[in-house]
C-alpha cells in the first residue's frame, strides 16, 4: 500500500513481463490485421512515391503522418520487408517493457499509486498484451514516445518534451488529446509570449518530417494525414454499440460529442486545473510581469498552488493535468476500437488513485479498473459493455471531480511553510 515501494514492484513486474511476453510470441498464434498493411504503405515510400494519396494498403490508403512512415520504414527493414513476424514481436515485445518503465518511472514521481495496483496495470491485461506483441499495432509507438516526454515535462525539460511529444503526434494522432493540457501547462509555466517558442517546436517538427510530401502533394498530405473528420465503421465500435448506426454516423452526433469534450475541458481547466484566485486569463501574461500581489512562476510557487490538490507534488499536478485532459478525450470519442484501448490504459491507475480513498475506496477503484478490462475484452462488443464502459468513465470523472476540488490559497505562500528543496538544475 505504499507508494514509496513502486521501484522494487516495479522491477519484480518488469522481469515477470519479460517473461509474459515471451510466452504470449511463442504459445498464442499472431493475429494479422494492420501490419501487413502498414507494410504496403511504406513500401510505397521506399519505392520513391512521395505523393501521399498514392500510399495504400490493403486496409485502404494511408492516413497517420509522416513519423509512422520513418518509423515503420525502419522495421520494415528490420524484418526483412516486414516478413519476419516473429522479429516484429519481439521488438515490439521490447517497445511493451520500455514503455512499462516510462509509465512507472512516472508513477514514481507522482507517488499518489499504492503499488499492489500495478499488478493490474501489467500482467493482468489480455488486451494490451495482445496490441503490442500479437496485433503490431501503430499506437503503442506513439504512447511510448509520449510517455518519454512527459518524462521530460516532469525534469523541466520542456522544449526536449515538446519535441518529443510533436514527434508522437506524428505517429498518431491521439496524442493531441493531451495537447489542451499541454498547453495549460505551458502557458502556466511560460505565458503566452513564453510558450509561443515551444508551440514552434512542436510545429516545425511536423513541418520537417512532411516536408518530403508536402513538396510533392501538400494539400493529400494535410487532407490524409489530418482527417479529423474520418469516418468510423460501426462494426468495430466498442463504446457506442448501443446506439443505432445511422445516429452513430449521424455529424450532428459528432458535433454534439466535440461540444461535449469542449466544455468539459473549460470546466476542468477553470475548476480543477487553475488553483489561484487570480482570473485564468492572467496565465497569458509573461510570469514575471503578473499581479504584484502574485509571486514569480518559480519552482516553489508552482509547488505552493499545486499543493491545493496535489501536496507537495508538482509531478502529480503535471501529470493529472495531462492525464485528465486525455481522459476527457476518450470519453467524448466519436468511437473507440479495441486497439485505442492503450491510448488511456496505463493512465488510469493514477486517474483513480490521484484522489483520496476517502472519496472512494480501494476495493470500488479496482472493481472499476476491472469493469473497463472486462468491457475491452468483449469482442464483439455488446450494448450492455458499451453502456458499462461508459458508466465506469463517468464515475472516474465524478471522483476526479468531486476528489480534487481545489481550495482557494493566497498568492503567496504563508511564512512557516518551510522551503521546498530543489535540485541544482530547478534552482
Amino acid at each position: 500500500l505504499e507508494p514509496r515501494y513502486t521501484p522494487l514492484v516495479a522491477a519484480c513486474l518488469c522481469l515477470a513481463e519479460g517473461g509474459v511476453n515471451l510466452w504470449v510470441i511463442r504459445r498464442v498464434p499472431y493475429t494479422e490485421i494492420d501490419w501487413k498493411a502498414y507494410m504496403q504503405e511504406v513500401e510505397g515510400f521506399a519505392n520513391g512515391t512521395l505523393d501521399y494519396t498514392q500510399l495504400k494498403g490493403d486496409t485502404g490508403p494511408l492516413v497517420y503522418p509522416a513519423g509512422f512512415v520513418y518509423i515503420f520504414l525502419g522495421l520494415y527493414h528490420a524484418t526483412g520487408r516486414g516478413s519476419d513476424i516473429r522479429l516484429a514481436q519481439y521488438l515490439f515485445a521490447g517497445l511493451y517493457l520500455l514503455n512499462l518503465l516510462l509509465v512507472f518511472r512516472i508513477y514514481c514521481r507522482t507517488n499518489k499509486v499504492p503499488p499492489y495496483v500495478f499488478f493490474f496495470m501489467c500482467c493482468a491485461s489480455y488486451r494490451i498484451h495482445s496490441i503490442f506483441v500479437l496485433r503490431l499495432f501503430n499506437d503503442p509507438v506513439a504512447m511510448a514516445i509520449l510517455f518519454l516526454a512527459i518524462n521530460l515535462f516532469l525534469e523541466e525539460r520542456w522544449s526536449w518534451g515538446c519535441l518529443l511529444f510533436s514527434l508522437a503526434v506524428s505517429v498518431k494522432m491521439n496524442i493531441l488529446l493531451f495537447a489542451p493540457g499541454l498547453l495549460f501547462l505551458l502557458l502556466q509555466r511560460f505565458g503566452l509570449l513564453g510558450c509561443i517558442p515551444k508551440l514552434c517546436i512542436c510545429a516545425l517538427l511536423q513541418v520537417v518530417l512532411g516536408l518530403p510530401f508536402l513538396l510533392v502533394n501538400p494539400v493529400g498530405y494535410l487532407t490524409r494525414s489530418f482527417d479529423l473528420g474520418r469516418q468510423f465503421q460501426f462494426k468495430w465500435t466498442v463504446n457506442w454499440r448501443f446506439l443505432p448506426e445511422e445516429v452513430f454516423q449521424n455529424r450532428v452526433f459528432h458535433a454534439a460529442l466535440l461540444l461535449a469534450h469542449l466544455a468539459g475541458l473549460g470546466l476542468f481547466a477553470l475548476h480543477r486545473w487553475h488553483s489561484s484566485k487570480e482570473n485564468i486569463l492572467t496565465l497569458l501574461k509573461d510570469p514575471a510581469k503578473r499581479k504584484p500581489a502574485s509571486p514569480r512562476l518559480t519552482v516553489n510557487n508552482i509547488l505552493w498552488q499545486a499543493s491545493c490538490v496535489f501536496p507537495l507534488n508538482i509531478g502529480a499536478w503535471i501529470v493529472f493535468i495531462l492525464f485528465s485532459s486525455n481522459f476527457l478525450g476518450v470519453c467524448c470519442s466519436r468511437s473507440l476500437h479495441y486497439q485505442f484501448y492503450v491510448w488511456y490504459f496505463h493512465t488510469l491507475p493514477y486517474l483513480l488513485w490521484c484522489t483520496p480513498t476517502t472519496k472512494l475506496g480501494h476495493m470500488p477503484k479496482v472493481l472499476l479498473l476491472g469493469m473497463i478490462e472486462l468491457c475491452w475484452n468483449t469482442y464483439p462488443s455488446t450494448v450492455c459493455s458499451s453502456l458499462s464502459l461508459h458508466i465506469c468513465h463517468g464515475l472516474i470523472l465524478l471522483q476526479l471531480w468531486y476528489g480534487t476540488a481545489p481550495m482557494l490559497v493566497s498568492h503567496t505562500p504563508p511564512p512557516s511553510r518551510k522551503p521546498t528543496a530543489m535540485s541544482k538544475k530547478a534552482q
